[in-house]
């Protein structure tokens, strides 16, 4: 007798929608990553991209926080290709990575606002697509 194993639809519809929200989020951390490594290049190559004031309550130096910027993007985009990759680690480490880049946005919004809200915004989608992505279920592609 032949046996067939039937998944219910219930669960087929969920783990398409994990798989779905895991890969947005290796997606779009892979985004956050070129974003930020980007930025952090026109900060160190110098000009006038960013603004620069005194009156910032957050002083910080503008070449210090592209270097931050870059390896940030970098670390961003290694653990987007991991996530693509399925690797285990690369969830929590993603959730952590756009944390920090949430931080960094924040702290270095008043020198380039429109494109820390965007990165902002972008990595809050990181976090809450790799949240809820079921516990004990590995994404599959």
């Amino acid at each position: 007798m032949t046996e067939t194993h039937h998944r219910p639809a219930a669960y087929t519809a969920e783990q398409g929608r994990a798989t779905g929200l895991y890969l947005f989020a290796a997606v779009m951390l892979l985004l956050v990553g070129l974003l930020e490594v980007l930025r952090g290049i026109m900060g160190i190559a110098g000009g006038d991209v960013f603004v620069t004031s005194p009156d910032h309550v957050f002083r910080f130096d503008l070449t210090g926080w592209s270097w931050i910027h870059l390896a940030l993007g970098l670390l961003a985009a290694l653990v987007a290709v991991a996530l693509f990759q399925a690797a285990r680690w690369a969830r929590v480490a993603g959730v952590a990575v756009a944390g920090f880049v949430v931080v960094a946005c924040f702290l270095s919004l008043p020198y380039a606002p429109l494109w820390s809200v965007v990165v902002l915004a972008l990595s809050g989608f990181v976090v809450r697509a790799l949240c809820v992505v079921p516990h004990g279920r590995r994404a599959s592609r």
